[in-house]
């Protein structure tokens, strides 16, 4: 029990005699090598941008990115869209909206997939049935579309309906 409270004081006093010395603050101690962003720095207490470092290669971090910006634009593009739909009625609009809603609806359920989805097997056929089922829903908007009233003059009759 006496040897190890002598260590304890003995390596406490050595650390104090480093401490007068500034032998822990040298710049020795301090200066250390790291990579960031692929190129070599020397820090020497000097403050390092945090932009530089990255936990993804810079063009897997650039595409997700441009992805969720490419949602944000849909989301928007669909609080614009859809009003206009039902004040100006044709085609172009009716096919607009559909690949619209098709797409706001596939990134949608592809995140859910992406989250809660896993194991070996799993994530591929839900990623599969997934885009089949975007496919047949804008053929069958399309479809509609084309061979009907339309999505917007069919929306417009339900709520007629009403009266």
């Amino acid at each position: 029990l006496v040897g190890r409270r002598e260590t304890k004081m003995a390596a406490s006093v050595g650390i104090l005699r480093l401490a007068r010395r500034n032998v822990l603050f040298s710049p020795r101690l301090v200066t250390r090598s790291f990579v960031a962003s692929g190129m070599v720095h020397q820090n020497r207490l000097q403050p390092v941008q945090t932009t530089q470092f990255h936990t993804s290669p810079q063009s897997l971090a650039a595409q997700a990115s441009s992805h969720w910006n490419a949602e944000r634009v849909l989301a928007v593009g669909l609080l614009t869209i859809i009003p206009a739909a039902f004040v100006v009625q044709n085609p172009v609009i009716d096919y607009g909206l559909a690949a619209a809603l098709v797409l706001h609806g596939h990134w949608g359920f592809e995140q859910i997939f992406t989250d809660y989805i896993h194991g070996p097997l799993l994530p591929r056929l839900s990623k599969i049935a997934l885009y089949g089922a975007s496919i047949v829903a804008f053929a069958g908007l399309c479809y509609f579309n084309y061979n009907d009233v339309g999505i917007c003059k069919a929306v417009a009759m339900v709520w007629a309906l009403d009266k």
